[in-house]
């Protein structure tokens, strides 16, 4: 069926935004922003905003399954307008709000008539990927927007029967399922390994600590044998890197520079605002070249705090930081990189170094700021055992994470070439429904 955008769909609405507080005759709702797709496609809504709308928009804007969300304005430098986002059933039945979107998007529903939501999800994460709607992208001055009306009244589009959207939609959602426990999976690990090292370093409730009693520091009681020192003296590298201005993008055989926007935390990346350098400056850097187990932090601007772990090969076997990030080596001894970058996740540490702005103008952090920061230090066995018992966590959420970059590589692989017919549905279809993993082997 050729068509175009606006004769499948049933309703259409702009966002809205509401306020922060209570007032008469307001709703509380969830309001989905663009910032917040990526997790709202795999059913985390921790980070989505509460807000408080008027019923008579509330009524009017309440959010259904297999609604489809559009980002129509806002955007970033390297990711523009035009991201969508699929509300599955899972969502719903997960929140105790309900959900609507928030301004700079639109909802849309499908006439499923005509045809299948997941589907147009897909189809329409096709246009994006391919480049097909950056021509509707535009930015004279201030918010960049989505020309929604242009694009639905103009893209043309060529659907497959009904059948057949039903049965594409079904393989790709299958990698998502996947993804998506695989993530669970992740944020479990990840917050047993921090309550670990809660409970052994800031509670100082680790084995044997009945017979340690405390002794008063600068930091308060702690442990007796375990010590206050500056992170400096602890550290056998502390060394930011470099890049060309600008960056390089879409250098054939180029070496990825991270920056503060890719990462966040374990296991976790950005690969779509990824920088590449070329191979000859990357083999003339002689500090900012990602060691494995470096931890990372973010020394400016809105960044500062945030913290990453390279392990393992993720997110790459071969990269480097740029001059905003500080990579970090423990010595080994009192302080390993495991706990390390368990230390610089608890939240009492983000808020001390950002609260040590070294800069007047542009907010930041130097060497001499981390190298001062105080960290308690256990005794060798102690710090010894943790690492120990933390390992087999932070390794398996790797795991889980290359998992993920394989599933999303190979989707996105299939994803035109089932929209355009190169591979066979019915027999990839098969398949999938045979393999006891839910995918091809």
């Amino acid at each position: 069926m050729d068509c175009v955008l606006k004769d499948l769909i049933a309703v259409s609405k702009d966002g809205e935004w509401g306020k922060g507080e209570p007032f008469d005759d307001s709703v509380e709702m969830l309001a989905i922003r663009g910032t917040d797709f990526e997790d709202i496609r795999f059913g985390f809504t921790a980070g989505t905003p509460r807000r408080h709308i008027a019923k008579r928009h509330a009524e009017r804007k309440i959010l259904r399954p297999w609604d489809l969300i559009i980002e129509a304005a806002g955007g970033t430098k390297n990711q523009i307008t035009g991201r969508t986002v699929l509300l599955r059933p899972q969502l719903f039945s997960r929140s105790e709000l309900p959900f609507t979107c928030a301004s700079f998007s639109r909802f849309i529903r499908f006439n499923t008539e005509l045809c299948d939501p997941a589907f147009m999800f897909w189809y329409l994460q096709h246009l994006y990927i391919s480049g097909s709607m950056h021509a509707y992208h535009t930015q004279h001055t201030g918010v960049a927007r989505f020309q929604w009306t242009t694009f639905s009244e103009r893209e043309p589009l060529t659907l497959p029967s009904l059948p057949v959207q039903q049965r594409i939609a079904g393989i790709l959602s299958a990698y998502d399922d996947l993804i998506e426990n695989s993530q669970r999976r992740i944020r479990i690990l990840e917050t047993m390994a921090r309550a670990l090292y809660r409970e052994w370093f800031v509670h100082f409730r680790f084995p044997g600590h009945e017979n340690h009693p405390r002794v008063a520091t600068p930091l308060g009681e702690i442990p007796q044998g375990w010590e206050v020192k500056t992170l400096g003296a602890q550290l056998a590298a502390l060394e930011s890197g470099k890049r060309p201005k600008g960056g390089i993008r879409d250098v054939e055989d180029g070496v990825p520079s991270i920056g503060a926007e890719n990462i966040d935390g374990i296991g976790r990346h950005d690969f779509a605002g990824e920088k590449f350098i070329p191979r000859e400056f990357f083999q003339d850097m002689r500090k900012g070249v990602v060691r494995d187990r470096d931890v990372a932090i973010y020394k400016d601007g809105a960044y500062i705090g945030k913290s990453s772990y390279f392990r393992d090969g993720f997110p790459h076997a071969e990269c480097c930081v740029n001059e905003h990030v500080f990579l970090l080596r423990a010595n080994g001894v009192r302080l390993k990189q495991n706990a390390l970058y368990l230390w610089l996740q608890e939240p009492d540490t983000v808020q001390t170094i950002r609260s040590k702005n070294a800069n007047a103008a542009q907010p930041g952090i130097n060497q001499q700021t981390v190298g001062g920061l105080e960290v308690v230090l256990p005794d060798e066995k102690t710090a010894a055992h943790f690492d120990q018992l933390v390992d087999s966590l932070l390794a398996e959420i790797i795991n889980l994470a290359k998992k993920i970059q394989n599933l999303r590589r190979t989707r996105d692989l299939l994803l035109p070439r089932l929209l355009s017919g190169q591979v066979a549905v019915d027999a990839h279809f098969e398949a999938i429904s045979d393999s006891p993993a839910g995918l091809p082997q």
